[in-house]
């Protein structure tokens, strides 16, 4: 029996709360079980400079944690002059998820940040990132649409995230921090609805796993993604 006395195919409680943050052209605040991580899109009729004429767009991310997200509290990175290679690691893993199912050329030359600030951190930070920043990027896309910047949406489809891991020698769907701390082996899976692969990442804690083992935890993201790409969808219609 799991901890939280899930079944091993089962993903946490998820809630997609759309327009959290008044400001921002798109916003999300996902909960998965006790992790929440709140979503925004800013957008900005500039690009990068090495996509200045190029006629395409840019779509990036940028990550972090309050202080209290976690049992003791731990100090913002701004007082300490840098990000840690854990943040850059992960505002990249979310930029480039998000890039995977974009048409930038459709976009024009303008910039989406998402900025997703983890207020409660319980296991699964970045792959609730990945889910609910889609959630704002796609609303503040359809905002642009509505105000006649852009003449479509340019989404060609949706990305979700979900964590895998064996746990006391099961595979099993969705680690809370409970099962992350202890399992024998973890893996982030960024999929796509139309069934691709866009990031896999995977790593034996204490001992090496099998193909096959692999292969199980492969089908159980897939089983977690398609319910969290039914969520997107249900969040993003209203």
């Amino acid at each position: 029996m799991r901890p939280s006395g899930r079944a091993a195919d089962a993903l946490r409680d998820v809630s997609l709360t759309t327009a959290f943050s008044h400001h921002a052209e798109g916003s999300c605040l996902i909960r998965m079980g006790r992790t929440e991580v709140l979503c925004a899109a800013s957008v900005e009729t500039r690009v990068p400079p090495f996509l200045r004429n190029s006629g395409m767009g840019w779509v990036t991310a940028e990550y972090g944690m309050l202080p209290r997200a976690t049992h003791t509290r731990g100090d913002r990175e701004a007082a300490r002059g840098k990000q840690s290679g854990r943040t850059q690691e992960i505002q990249r893993l979310i930029g480039r998820s998000l890039r995977a199912v974009v048409d930038r050329q459709a976009m024009g030359e303008m910039s989406i940040t998402l900025d997703c600030d983890v207020l409660n951190a319980d296991g699964g930070t970045r792959c609730a990132s990945i889910t609910g920043a889609w959630v704002a990027l796609s609303l503040a896309f359809r905002h642009l649409v509505k105000m006649n910047v852009l003449k479509t949406v340019p989404l060609i489809g949706q990305v979700a995230a979900v964590s895998c891991g064996i746990v006391g020698g099961q595979p099993v769907l969705d680690l809370d921090y409970d099962e992350d701390s202890s399992a024998d082996a973890d893996a982030n899976f960024v999929l796509t609805d139309t069934g691709g692969l866009v990031e896999i990442q995977a790593t034996a804690e204490k001992s090496s796993f099998s193909e096959e083992a692999f292969s199980q935890l492969l089908r159980l993201a897939r089983t977690g993604t398609t319910a969290l790409f039914e969520a997107q969808r249900k969040a993003v219609a209203g």
